[in-house]
């Protein structure tokens, strides 16, 4: 279930529709029960497609033209030679001969990949991964929980976070917070959300790695500082380019006029934890080499499609000569395998379950007990928070009319999850024969690192999780008897890919530039890899790049240079 990276860069977090529509059931066994009925994606329904219109010359480029054909021009773009424009196919035939227009590419889809008020929080707020990376080390040397007078923390960088928005109300992240505009409903706030329904927070995440603030914890997760966390350079200026929608897909054509918005507002890095397997274009490529040569410093993750027996080539825009792409590693410095690999990566950086912000409550942690022994579960994403005491019945694997002694009344159903069964289809089938709480057995072992899904976002669900194999016999064993499922809602949520391992190579360079603002960013860039830990085979090797990133080492590295 690897599908690009938005939530890629999540190892699929995101909405993985696809499957059967609950609007395909034949039949509601228990009549008043909506179970998560799935929103469509917008489709056109003028038989038009999103396309780049590349002219030889800035000098002819003509949006004018285009609408005079009947075409849509959504963007114009002053770093290449083009326009965005939805067309028909009679509208893109004549604009193909026109002399001044070099060529017409589609418009490809990716997917998902200031000064803190407090200086004083506690060490209990430092995650693993922002350790890993030396950014303690740096502005708290002494490890008292305060920031360090005169250590750079990132003050006076701006970075641009390319990606699904920002929830503005997470108390770790509105003092960072200088500006936004959003691509996809084109207005000035970059919120995570379309018309009500709320994205998980990709974003969001990307924005607490690199900039959450000490002592401005929101809902923890258990075992949580309640302070929250920290990210990477708690002193930047984040400015939000939401260009992924809920459904966590973006047009590169958002994401281009996203870098010219972004040099325009004085960003220093841009960063992108987004990208498609597929090159995204001539017109893609020379955007980004503009962007670069503009003196924005480009780090985009390299991608998730790797597996145990497949090394993943590098994406799209990671590949790209004028980007720094970012693979992953986990906690103990081995190169994660979901990461993608290839000659053109330059860094690592922590992205195995990495702590960080999301949407607010857009996560939950759970709870299951019965007959007062408790049991080791993890909650579903997307499942919303709740708690139900009810009946134990044994839904087989989820099928319709497959709970034995289902009532509409209300019960907890007891799901089998093999293999790549869905959970989605099997919460519907259950939640219609009345079901108001699902527990989901599962082969993995509660050791392992796994994560199940409901598809969101926006949708219907009852309070869900899974138990692991270890727990699975002892649960069965409450087969009709009343068991207790709660799940809690929570501000943060761990999560694996990429798209972690980009935010913290970009606060890092934060770190670097405003120590020495007078850098340029290749000179960062330089610095970065140069400095880094050395992983896998000696020097460069395509798994790990250069190395880890590391921020002390940099810096010591910086204080040498003339």
């Amino acid at each position: 279930m690897r599908r690009g990276w938005a939530f890629l860069g999540l190892l699929a977090l995101a909405a993985c529709s696809g499957g059967d529509d609950v609007s395909k059931l034949e039949k509601n066994t228990c009549g008043d029960v909506h179970a998560g009925t799935l929103p469509t994606r917008p489709e056109a329904s003028d038989g038009r497609e999103s396309f780049l219109v590349r002219y030889r010359s800035g000098d002819r480029v003509s949006a004018a033209a285009v609408r005079r054909l009947g075409g849509q021009v959504t963007a114009q773009y002053r770093s290449v030679p083009a326009v965005a424009a939805r067309l028909t196919p009679e509208e893109r035939a004549r604009l193909a001969a026109d002399p001044d227009v070099e060529l017409i590419e589609p418009d490809v889809q990716l997917e998902a990949l200031r000064l803190p008020t407090t200086k004083a929080g506690s060490v209990g707020e430092y995650t693993g991964s922002v350790r890993m990376v030396q950014a303690t080390q740096v502005w708290d040397a002494n490890e008292d929980g305060e920031l360090d007078t005169g250590a750079p923390v990132g003050e006076g960088i701006r970075v641009c976070v390319i990606d699904s928005g920002l929830d503005r109300r997470h108390p770790e992240l509105t003092i960072p917070y200088v500006g936004g505009y959003d691509f996809v409903d084109n207005d000035d706030d970059p919120s995570d959300e379309t018309e009500g329904v709320r994205g998980i927070g990709h974003g969001t995440h990307v924005a607490g790695i690199i900039a959450a603030q000490l002592s401005s914890g929101g809902a923890t997760l258990s075992g949580m500082n309640q302070g929250g966390m920290v990210g990477v350079a708690p002193g930047v200026e984040l400015l939000i380019a939401r260009v992924l929608n809920v459904h966590e897909t973006a047009s590169i054509g958002a994401v281009l006029s996203a870098l010219e918005w972004c040099v325009k507002n004085n960003a220093r890095i841009a960063s992108l934890s987004l990208g498609a397997t597929m090159d995204l274009g001539k017109t893609a490529r020379d955007a980004f080499q503009a962007a670069q040569d503009q003196g924005l410093l480009l780090v985009a993750a390299s991608g998730n499609d790797s597996g145990p027996d497949y090394e993943a080539p590098l994406g799209y825009p990671a590949a790209y000569p004028s980007v720094l792409a970012v693979g992953a590693v986990d906690r103990n410095e081995e190169v994660a395998t979901f990461s993608n690999r290839g000659n053109g990566l330059s860094l690592v950086a922590p992205g195995v379950d990495v702590l960080s912000s999301i949407s607010m409550q857009a996560a939950t942690v759970s709870s299951l007990d019965a007959e007062g022994a408790g049991y080791n579960s993890r909650s579903l994403f997307f499942s919303p928070p709740g708690e139900y005491t009810g009946t134990l019945v044994d839904c087989g694997q989820g099928e319709a009319y497959g709970c034995k002694g289902s009532t509409c009344d209300g019960f907890v159903a007891y799901v089998r999850l093999t293999g790549d069964s869905r959970a989605s289809r099997a919460a519907q089938n259950v939640m219609k024969q009345g079901a108001r709480a699902i527990i989901f057995g599962t082969d993995y072992s509660e050791n392992e690192s796994w994560m199940k899904f409901l598809d969101g976002p926006g949708l219907s669900w009852v309070p869900s999780l899974a138990v692991g194999r270890e727990s699975r016999a002892a649960v069965l064993d409450q087969l009709g008897k009343p068991v207790h499922v709660n799940l809690r809602g929570v501000d943060y949520a761990e999560f694996p890919g990429t798209s972690m391992a980009a935010p913290h190579v970009s606060a890092v360079a934060a770190l670097v530039w405003s120590a020495r603002p007078e850098l340029t960013a290749a000179q960062v860039r330089t610095l970065l890899e140069r400095t880094a830990k050395d992983l896998g085979d000696t020097g460069h090797d395509a798994r790990y790049g250069y190395g880890l990133v590391q921020a002390k080492a940099a810096l010591d590295a910086l204080k040498q240079m003339p």
